[in-house]
């Protein structure tokens, strides 16, 4: 799949004076005020003026260096040109941080979505690299038609993006006193039984951290813990270092009741703004942080957490209440006389 199949990166396009800085300063308001976080990049072919000649922060870039200029309410970054597509550089750099990113102009480059506005003489839209999902007059109300047309879309960007399955291993199982992926519940190891949730959800399943793999699962990639962290975080960095693109449900082995309808209803709750699904058992507990599903944005976050319990409260986490019937999927068993119930 190419990565912009799952980019959400949409144009406002139009000749000078179409209206396009209107339009793109309402459409951020608007998807502001619905919890999105936007990033816009803006293309002037006359060249831009975001300095004052003479400024410190002028003399250093004339100088040769990239500036990065900030006071209590806001930063730029300017930075000189290289040998790369400054458009490329600059939205997969807004993507890390924002729900969507609105390019002003580029009306000739191939975007994954591009709206053309009419100036006053109704002129069409070039045949440009990549097809025009819509076409706005004038007269029209072209803040609700662009809305319209982003949100499906901003959603079916979501659901496309790749995910992909990790199996936390359990480390050394000390509490249990022998590797929970090996232990057995309806004739199946925990391990087994946690392939068997995840395999229709994605499109692969890694299994994270050491120890002996039941034989059955002994074609599976298995991907080392990072160096220097310890308990599930060190498995669930190690994955999603691995693939940086992909989104992630991370099923630890002590979830062996887990099943794959509950895992469904879990990536059923996806949708644009949201970075991680984190379920919780009741109104009054705690977001459960494995068992959950992670976009790949939430990578630099979970760099900086001791644990995972330390991402459940971000901006960006949903906590979606587990219906009644689906609860015990999500109970772990970490000591023999727990196991010993199933």
């Amino acid at each position: 799949m190419n990565l912009e199949d799952y980019q959400p990166v949409i144009g406002i396009c139009g000749y000078s004076g179409s209206g396009k800085t209107t339009l793109v300063e309402k459409l951020v308001r608007a998807l502001r005020e619905s919890g999105l976080s936007v990033g816009v990049v803006k293309h002037d072919a006359h060249g831009m003026d975001l300095d004052r000649e003479g400024k410190d922060t002028d003399r250093f870039f004339r100088a040769g260096a990239a500036v990065v200029g900030h006071d209590p309410g806001q930063a730029f970054l300017r930075r000189h040109p290289g040998d790369d597509d400054p458009l490329a550089w600059a939205t997969t750099a807004l993507l890390k941080d924002n729900d969507l990113v609105i390019v002003e102009g580029h009306k000739d480059t191939p975007l994954p979505k591009k709206i053309w506005l009419e100036g006053e003489d109704g002129a069409p839209p070039p045949d440009a690299g990549s097809p025009w999902a819509a076409c706005l007059g004038r007269a029209e109300d072209r803040l609700t038609a662009a809305l319209d047309l982003i949100g499906p879309w901003l959603r079916e960007t979501v659901l496309r993006r790749p995910v992909r399955g990790g199996i936390l291993l359990g480390g050394g199982s000390l509490r249990m006193g022998t590797p929970k992926q090996m232990l057995t519940y309806q004739g199946r190891t925990w391990a087994e039984r946690a392939v068997a949730a995840l395999a229709g959800h994605v499109e692969e399943i890694c299994l994270l951290g050491g120890g002996p793999v039941p034989e059955p699962l002994a074609d599976l990639q298995v991907l080392p813990d990072i160096p220097g962290r310890g308990g599930p975080l060190a498995g669930m960095l190690a994955a999603m270092r691995w693939d940086p693109h992909a989104a992630w449900v991370f099923l630890p082995c002590d979830m062996p009741l887990m099943e794959a309808g509950a895992l469904g209803w879990l990536l059923d709750q996806r949708r644009p703004g949201v970075w991680a699904l984190m379920p919780r058992p009741d109104e009054k507990g705690p977001a459960q942080p494995l068992g959950a599903w992670y976009d790949p944005r939430m990578l630099p976050v979970l760099e900086g957490c001791r644990g995972p319990h330390g991402a459940a409260g971000g901006g960006k986490v949903a906590r979606p209440l587990l219906p009644g019937p689906l609860a015990g999927a999500w109970r772990s068993f970490n000591t023999p006389e727990e196991a010993a119930g199933l």
